[in-house]
């Protein structure tokens, strides 16, 4: 095993003979993780990866799912239309957000079949596209109170 340098403040600003950072083997530290939060052991239960390998789904899919929860605008919009159906400028005063922003979030959000729409005369309401999406969003407004609570 290599012995790691400390890079110190001094370390970051030496500089070679060509102006490039001069920082050859040396890495930062960072914290070990917990012994106990790791196996001490590198051991594969071969049985059981077989056995669960063909039955993992695809998914690419969920992972662009979270992608597209993981904005703050796009989660706020789902969250407040799980309360009920609104129009864009509703949205857009609820979260003080401008309505052309609102707008391109749920063009985002309509693509993903999240939110649907249907016209009401000039007006176009939006709502949650099925019990799913409701189900989605409760779940994760209700998982990261119980997380906060955590600490």
């Amino acid at each position: 095993m290599s012995k790691s340098r400390v890079v110190t403040f001094e370390h970051l600003f030496k500089y070679a003979n060509d102006g490039v950072m001069a920082m050859r083997n040396m890495r930062p530290t960072r914290p070990r993780a917990p012994v106990e939060d790791r196996c001490e052991v590198i051991a594969v239960n071969a049985a059981r990866v077989a056995r669960l390998k063909p039955q993992l789904p695809d998914v690419a899919p969920v992972a662009q799912l979270f992608k597209l929860l993981g904005d703050e605008t796009r989660a706020g919009i789902l969250s407040a239309l799980a309360k009920e159906e609104m129009c864009v400028c509703d949205l857009a005063a609820l979260l003080g957000r401008s309505v052309s922003n609102v707008s391109h979030h749920l063009r985002l959000l309509r693509a993903a079949h999240l939110v649907r729409y249907r016209k009401e005369g000039k007006q176009v309401i939006y709502a949650l596209d099925d019990e799913h999406v409701q189900n989605l969003i409760r779940a994760g407004i209700e998982h990261a109170g119980h997380t906060k609570t955590r600490g």
